[in-house]
């Protein structure tokens, strides 16, 4: 989601709207672009259109049509994150692009909504750990996982096209403009964690350690083995992607630990998977709690901000919701010496 907040009354391109593209011209589409035969099913997706590539040999790949509202180089900067990837970085189980026939990494559709960015990537087999039983082993892997591709990222020196992301916790505080659209028994939560954003400001403003970071490491962006639920086999959806604080990965991926009565154990445990792949430093530790409400209160700002814009697409807006609602109630007073009793070694590890 790339749109200011300040810009209410424009479309983007999570909200705007295109020409269905039939199953029979997407087939025709990857025979022109990839030379590639087989069967294509449509499924669900917000911002573009997804299908199901099932090659004639049966095997499976995902093809994407970016609606014409997308920014080409919001594409290209995926792109170039997941080429990184299969380089630096193979072992971080990531889609991988499938070149056209012209070696390129994705193909420009022209349609009578203007041009569109079809690209193909292959199939990860797996099931979404939202649909999972939950386990403080399945959230010390997942811990483990998002260090990994952090580290993969590491030295992508791609860069976001202009503009801010809404979901950056860069910009926290931008969303200060549109509290009042905020229920009343929730806003002076979420107005005290704004406050305190802005009172941090300038320890924030000195994190040493930033790079290019996922931004979306939540239950339904990985895969987990239907066999072995508690195994890593997938990492999908790179479209959040911003250049920021290491540290704000880890909380927008704390955030969705937060909504059972376990959450101490479950955090704990996923903080220990990503501590034995990569070290925090004393800074990061001591503004992981304001930054984890920070996520959770941008959540609950903006699901309320955009149901009421989009009030018939409510309910996949809120679908989060009351489980981050829950998540702030949980940690509104979680310190980091709170945190470090959860987890004793969790900068010297």
């Amino acid at each position: 989601m790339t749109e200011p907040v300040s810009a209410a009354n424009k479309p983007d391109a999570m909200s705007a709207t295109w020409s269905e593209t039939t199953l029979a011209d997407a087939k025709a589409a990857v025979a022109d672009a990839y030379g590639l035969d087989g069967a294509v099913k449509r499924l669900s997706s917000e911002r573009d259109e997804t299908f199901l590539f099932t090659r004639a040999d049966g095997v499976d790949f995902i093809l994407k049509i970016a609606n014409a509202a997308e920014d080409p180089a919001a594409l290209q900067f995926q792109d170039g994150a997941l080429l990184h990837l299969e380089a630096v970085a193979p072992a971080v189980p990531v889609p991988r692009l499938v070149p056209t026939l012209s070696a390129e990494p994705s193909h420009t559709l022209f349609t009578t909504d203007g041009p569109r960015i079809m690209r193909l990537l292959t199939f990860l087999g797996g099931e979404l750990q939202y649909r999972t039983p939950v386990s403080e082993a399945q959230s010390r892997n997942v811990g483990r996982a998002l260090a990994g591709l952090g580290l993969g990222l590491e030295k992508y020196d791609g860069r976001p096209p202009e503009g801010k992301l809404m979901w950056d916790i860069s910009h926290m505080l931008d969303l200060a403009a549109v509290t009042d659209e905020v229920a009343a028994e929730h806003r002076a939560q979420v107005e005290a964690v704004l406050d305190e954003f802005e009172r941090s400001r300038p320890a924030i403003a000195a994190l040493e350690r930033r790079q290019i970071i996922h931004n979306d490491f939540n239950p339904h962006n990985i895969l987990l083995d239907p066999e072995e639920p508690t195994r890593v086999v997938g990492i999908i959806d790179f479209g959040d992607m911003v250049h920021a604080p290491v540290i704000n990965d880890l909380a927008v991926a704390l955030s969705y630990h937060l909504a059972t009565e376990n959450w101490g154990a479950r955090i704990g445990a996923f903080l220990e998977g990503f501590l034995s792949a990569r070290a925090l430093e004393p800074a990061e530790v001591e503004l992981l709690p304001l930054l984890t409400r920070s996520r959770l209160a941008m959540s609950i700002i903006i699901a309320e901000w955009r149901s009421a814009r989009f009030p018939e697409n409510r309910d996949y807006i809120m679908r989060n919701h009351a489980a981050a609602w829950r998540g702030l109630q949980n940690i509104a007073d979680l310190t980091p010496a709170g945190l470090k009793r959860l987890v004793p070694n969790l900068i010297e590890a």
